[in-house]
């Protein structure tokens, strides 16, 4: 069970950047004893996984600032970060210093389904709110949406692996951002376009 929330956790992180819940698995895994990797997923903490996440995700920061050029990226990062949600659930699941659930251990492919799934709402929900984010601050908004879906992704990113129990109100909060956001823009929206009466 504790794997299983780390894991959604982690995915949910990906879902708002693919490679900072990587990074984070990868560096706590290569340099703690909080994460054991399995050896099918030891590969996550070489050296050139590192260096490699680490440019994705100089560019990814960078791109994901600019309005019009962050709906590109989300395309893109529409196959991208739900594969690096089954990936990095899959992998969290299977770490036996986490939960030694014989059950989630043999059956992997479940780890990655679930991991692919919430990766992609999360994902799914920061590309609707995205551009409309960004049409109702004309562009001012997107750096600033940008920044605090990093720090959700790093936050919830600890969570998961520290205090996974956690993961399950801080998914709730995540939904009640986007909708609250949706619900203040839409509102904005209409009040622009509500003709004046004399």
């Amino acid at each position: 069970m504790i794997a299983a929330l780390t894991g959604m956790g982690l995915s949910a992180a990906a879902g708002f950047n693919a490679y900072i819940p990587f990074l984070i698995v990868a560096l706590i895994a290569r340099f703690t004893d909080v994460l054991d990797l399995p050896s099918g997923f030891a590969w996550m903490e070489s050296w050139w996984a590192i260096g490699i996440g680490t440019i994705l995700l100089i560019a990814e920061f960078a791109l994901d600032k600019i309005p019009a050029i962050d709906t590109v990226n989300d395309t893109i990062q529409t196959v991208i970060r739900p594969a690096m949600g089954g990936v990095i659930f899959a992998a969290t699941q299977a770490a036996e210093s986490i939960d030694s659930s014989q059950w989630m251990q043999e059956n992997s492919w479940v780890g990655i389904v679930l991991g692919v799934l919430v990766s992609l709402l999360v994902h799914s929900g920061k590309m609707a709110a995205r551009p409309v984010i960004n049409a109702g601050t004309l562009g001012m908004g997107a750096p600033v949406a940008s920044t605090v879906e990093d720090g959700a992704s790093v936050g919830l990113s600890l969570i998961a692996i520290f205090l996974p129990l956690l993961v399950i109100a801080a998914l709730g909060l995540i939904v009640w951002v986007f909708v609250w956001i949706w619900l203040r823009i839409r509102r904005m929206r209409s009040q622009r376009v509500r003709p004046a009466y004399r």
